[in-house]
């Protein structure tokens, strides 16, 4: 329910950080966060970096991240994929 509210957050950050930045602090930063958590840490591998072994949810979406996030304002149109601890739950591809 606050998902597309929550998304359209992340979108705006762009006013003040470049959206590669905004995407780095909504996923690989926070997986470095919880990491520090030690034993509150939910997940076994390492979260926040691409490499064998590590933790991984995966979103393709219908836009260019590295230009702006404006696809982030209607994620049932624009997230063609949605994998959460590598089970697919949308896949519209």
């Amino acid at each position: 329910q606050n998902t597309p509210n929550q998304l359209s957050q992340l979108a705006k950050l762009t006013r003040f950080y470049d959206p590669l930045t905004v995407l780095a602090m909504a996923t690989g930063r926070n997986g470095e966060l919880l990491a520090l958590s030690g034993p509150r840490n939910p997940y076994p591998g390492t979260l926040g970096k691409i490499e064998p072994g590590a933790w991984a949810d995966l979103l393709l979406v219908d836009g260019d991240p590295s230009r702006n996030l404006d696809f982030l304002h209607d994620p049932e149109q624009n997230l063609r994929m949605i994998m959460k601890g590598g089970r697919i739950y949308k896949d519209t591809r």
